[in-house]
């Protein structure tokens, strides 16, 4: 107990006569003697690190090291932990008439196959979207420096947005190379009941076995027609919701906390999510359907033509709500971890002023 007396006005409650408000109360400062305590030991670990690393200078070759590893660990882990979520969008991409709805999906799965079949497809996933991860946002910041150079300052800065696609459309080509065999796997593994293979090892030996390394691209043009409107919508508008958060709130981005960043890095990265899953869906769709049924030896445009002519222009909108769901999340969370891992490591955050 304190030893100063706390003063009360006439009126006022006295809270230790109440258990429940007494024990609310112990409970908050509980969370918030945890939180200071996990508040300092981050802080201490983030100092560790910068010591450790050095200085690293925005552009330098260490700060472009530093962000393929955020980006690397804000995608992998991400994209692992909304499996439960992209195995029924798959199912239901490939056959709209599979399940009525994600719960009995999780439901005829898990009396099926149990939790190891909720999760079908983590693997490859995982490493597929780490390797993604890292070229995007560190082929970003690389990309964003060079384009910003060849224009020169003033244009920079007054096509910015312009710059932002460009940016992030020639950091997903890339990507989208080291990305594709995994997801192939992924898809395969998804919507085949059982699933073909368990391994990711196991899923491009079976591949390259009968298809060779072409079965494991065979989905690379459809991938990008997916994913490089998807980043440039990404990055763009994260970037343009984050200047224009920071244009609304009281002073400067840089009077803000690191807590305080990180919300509004989680916030545009949520609402650029709802906007990139509406404009990337349909070539989602063909993606799950091209990895699933393309015949051996079928061109591509004779397959795309044949899923068309089954499907229909309503069948590559299936599994849209459920996308915007997942997609929002991944990809709040994953700026929320990019920025807070750039924070970590004494970088500044992405969006706002330009360093």
């Amino acid at each position: 107990p304190s030893s100063v007396p706390i003063s009360r006005t006439r009126l006022e409650a006295q809270s230790d006569l109440y258990r429940a408000w007494s024990a609310a109360d112990d409970v908050k400062n509980k969370a918030a003697r945890l939180s200071d305590a996990a508040t300092q030991e981050l802080q201490k670990a983030s100092g560790a690190a910068q010591v450790k690393v050095g200085a690293i200078e925005v552009y330098s070759p260490k700060y472009y090291a530093a962000c393929t590893f955020g980006g690397l660990m804000a995608c992998g882990f991400t994209h692992a932990a909304v499996t439960p979520l992209d195995l029924v969008k798959c199912r239901r991409q490939v056959d709209s008439k599979m399940y009525k709805g994600n719960f009995e999906a999780w439901g005829k799965i898990f009396r099926a196959e149990g939790f190891r079949g909720i999760a079908t497809g983590w693997g490859p996933t995982f490493w597929g979207y780490s390797a993604q991860g890292a070229f995007k946002y560190g082929g970003y910041e690389i990309f964003k420096k060079f384009y910003a150079d060849l224009a020169g300052e003033e244009n920079a800065h007054r096509y910015k947005t312009s710059l932002y696609l460009a940016a992030s459309a020639s950091a997903e080509f890339f990507a989208d190379i080291a990305l594709c065999p995994l997801e192939a796997v992924k898809v395969r593994m998804q919507t085949t009941i059982p699933p073909f293979t368990r391994s990711t090892l196991g899923g491009i030996s079976a591949i390259t076995s009968k298809e060779g390394i072409s079965g494991l691209y065979k989905g690379l043009y459809p991938l990008w027609g997916r994913q490089i409107p998807y980043t440039m919508v990404k990055f763009a508008s994260f970037e343009t919701i984050v200047e224009m958060i920071y244009h609304r709130l009281p002073g400067q981005k840089s009077d803000y906390g690191k807590g305080a960043q990180t919300a509004v890095s989680f916030a545009g990265g949520y609402l650029a999510g709802i906007f990139c899953a509406a404009v990337s869906h349909p070539a989602d769709v063909m993606v799950s359907k091209l990895n699933a049924s393309r015949l051996p030896g079928e061109a591509f445009g004779a397959a795309m033509g044949r899923i068309y002519k089954d499907i229909g222009f309503g069948g590559l909108w299936n599994g849209l709500p459920v996308r915007i769901v997942m997609i929002g999340t991944l990809t709040g969370l994953q700026w929320m971890i990019y920025d807070y891992f750039k924070i970590f490591m004494g970088l500044p955050t992405t969006g706002g002023a330009a360093p």
